[in-house]
């Protein structure tokens, strides 16, 4: 499997992703609102567009579907139940279905709601010497996870986390939706003051090249992100600093609904 991350460098700072077949030239296109960006990226690397897949139904996400599609002729891939909220969904996927692109790709629909109801996360088990790795669209970031804003849920979010994202292999490589880490380690170390992984990275990624970004797996994600960091004493305690009434031992997903409310102010 051949990852290509495309930087947009637009305000929301997007990552839309090409996933290549290495025999057959044949590609999967994710959120590629950049159109232009992954349309030029295929033709050097010699790709074909024959998919599309969209992580959940956002505009910033959709956007650029409708240029790829009628450059390529890509089918349109979203969850099974976002056709009325995307134009032109060829294939509603459901949770464990599988996309294969060409003869070497396989890659695993997750059911990931919170974001939106509506959002698929793909996962890509490891193959040979290819670690596992997971396209997280707007659900998880990279020491962040998605808001709630625009049709979502934190519960269903913290839902998502505990019963699916902390499940995968610890080496499992993440491939967010937009580039944030910056301000979400920021994030950390006002939840947490003491992470010594979140003060290490920190400045690794103050003011770097989103294009040139080192991808993170789970594995450090559950070091530095606060929200897989739900039973840290140091995370509970500054929390009651700003929640009085919270419980002496507050359960996990009280824990990420109120950090999750914190976020959105930050």
């Amino acid at each position: 499997m051949i990852v290509e991350r495309i930087w947009t460098g637009n305000s929301y700072r997007n990552y839309n992703y090409l996933i290549a077949c290495a025999e057959t030239g044949e590609a999967l296109a994710i959120d590629p609102l950049d159109h232009g960006q992954c349309l030029a990226v295929a033709k050097k690397n010699g790709w074909h567009i024959t998919q599309l897949l969209n992580t959940h139904e956002h505009h910033d996400h959709t956007g650029g579907n409708a240029a790829v599609v009628e450059a390529t002729g890509a089918k349109v891939i979203a969850h099974h139940l976002a056709g009325s909220k995307i134009a032109g969904v060829d294939r509603g996927v459901k949770a464990g279905d599988v996309i294969r692109v060409g003869k070497t790709v396989e890659l695993e629909c997750m059911d990931t709601p919170g974001h939106t109801m509506c959002h698929i996360c793909l996962r890509a088990h490891a193959r040979g010497s290819a670690k596992p790795a997971i396209f997280s669209g707007d659900t998880l970031f990279n020491a962040g996870a998605g808001n709630c804003h625009n049709g979502g849920d934190a519960g269903l979010l913290y839902e998502t986390f505990a019963k699916q994202l902390t499940q995968l292999p610890d080496d499992t490589l993440v491939y967010p939706g937009h580039e944030y880490i910056e301000n979400n380690l920021k994030f950390t170390l006002a939840r947490e003051p003491d992470n010594a992984a979140a003060k290490a990275l920190l400045p690794e990624v103050t003011d770097h090249d989103p294009k040139a970004a080192r991808v993170t797996t789970l594995a450090e994600e559950k070091r530095f992100n606060t929200f897989f960091r739900l039973t840290s004493p140091g995370v509970i305690a500054k929390l009651r600093e700003a929640f009085p009434d919270l419980p002496e031992q507050p359960d996990a997903k009280t824990v990420f609904v109120k950090l999750r409310e914190l976020r959105n102010k930050w």
